[in-house]
């Protein structure tokens, strides 16, 4: 049932150039949108203890620290910590993975080394941040690609008569062009059952990154001229709205179990 309460003021956000070299992100406000819908599925002690450790910057906010962070040296080791890849046909298991660790890598290491603790205010802070925000690019379809088209950043298109592709389009193209502010999107999609809830925070980081394998040929269903719209919006716009709200139901259901389901 619709159960989320505005927690900040209806603002519109511009989202940054794609970096054709990486596998970036949800646009801005698609983070926005999962630490909105996450904040109201924590629990009380898990939210003061979450807020306690961000200090003065909201979840959503610090849902898109990673991407902020994108120039600082200090964090050069996370830079392929944005994307996993699993080629069709294999497991993740069987696909070759990157020397640094990719994002299901990084997710299973920090949630693990969350619940852990005897971490220090820095280490658990960034960690945190880095969870959160790994959560939202999970559920990006194009964030567990094939290993062929830096996922679907080569793959140039046209998107409502402007140069794009495909990685950007689910980025933020889609997300864009319907003229909403991350918390109208939050309200608008936030519609899961209770059984929804129990069945999406019971799934384990490798089962998100499948079921974004499994939308592929529903994101690569492209014409022949490359001229995608208002048609390919109104294909794909409910699965961009369901992988936010799981992204921030999920979000939700892991810091509840770091810090303290009622």
């Amino acid at each position: 049932m619709k159960g989320l309460l505005i927690l900040a003021a209806a603002l519109f956000f511009n989202t940054s150039a794609v970096d054709h070299q990486e596998h970036q992100k949800w646009g801005q406000i698609g983070h926005y949108v999962t630490g909105e819908i996450a904040d109201v599925y924590l629990t009380d002690e898990a939210r003061e203890r979450v807020y306690e450790i961000l200090g003065d910057r909201s979840l959503s906010l610090s849902a898109v620290w990673m991407d902020d962070i994108r120039s600082d040296s200090e964090y050069d080791y996370t830079r392929t910590w944005h994307w996993a890849t699993i080629p069709d046909g294999m497991t993740y298991e069987e696909a070759e993975q990157d020397e640094g660790g990719d994002i299901i890598w990084a997710l299973e290491t920090l949630i693990d080394e969350l619940k852990r603790g005897d971490l220090t205010e820095k280490e658990e802070k960034d960690k945190l941040r880095f969870v959160i925000h790994m959560i939202g690019d999970i559920h990006q379809p194009m964030h567990v690609g094939t290993g062929e088209d830096l996922g679907g950043n080569e793959v140039r298109l046209q998107w409502m008569g402007e140069n794009s592709n495909l990685h950007r389009v689910w980025d933020s193209d889609i997300i864009n062009s319907l003229e909403m502010s991350y918390s109208e999107i939050a309200w608008e999609i936030d519609v899961a059952t209770d059984e929804e809830i129990a069945e999406w925070q019971n799934a384990t980081v490798r089962d998100w990154a499948y079921e974004s394998v499994s939308y592929r040929d529903r994101t690569y269903d492209l014409p022949d001229d490359m001229r995608i719209g208002y048609e390919y919006r109104y294909q794909n716009r409910d699965l961009v709205f369901k992988r936010l709200l799981q992204a921030g139901i999920r979000t939700a259901g892991v810091l509840n179990e770091i810090y303290g389901a009622e």
